[in-house]
C-alpha cells in the first residue's frame, strides 16, 4: 500500500519560548492554504537533519508542511 500526501507552504511566524525546563520551545507556523481560522499550528521547535543532528527553526523561515496518510485511510476523489 502506498501513501497519499499533500504539501503546503508555510512561514514560521514566531518562536514561543518555554518556561518549563526540559520542554522544547514551540514554532508557530502559518500555513498559507489553510482556512483563516485554522491557519496557525504549533509544533516542537526541534528538527532532525539527515545525519541525526538537531536544528531549530528561525522566525520568518519558509517551510513545507506535509500531510501524509496510508492509502487505506483515504478515499478516491469523485470526478465532477
Amino acid at each position: 500500500m502506498g501513501k497519499k500526501r499533500k504539501m503546503m507552504k508555510g512561514n514560521v511566524q514566531k518562536i514561543i519560548r518555554t518556561v518549563i525546563p526540559g520542554k522544547a520551545d514551540k514554532a508557530e507556523i502559518s500555513i498559507d492554504e489553510a482556512e483563516e481560522l485554522y491557519r496557525e499550528i504549533r509544533i516542537d521547535n526541534v528538527l532532525t537533519d539527515e545525519q541525526g543532528g538537531k536544528a531549530h527553526l528561525k522566525p520568518g523561515a519558509k517551510v513545507n508542511v506535509t500531510v501524509e496518510a496510508d492509502s487505506s485511510a483515504t478515499t478516491k476523489k469523485p470526478e465532477h
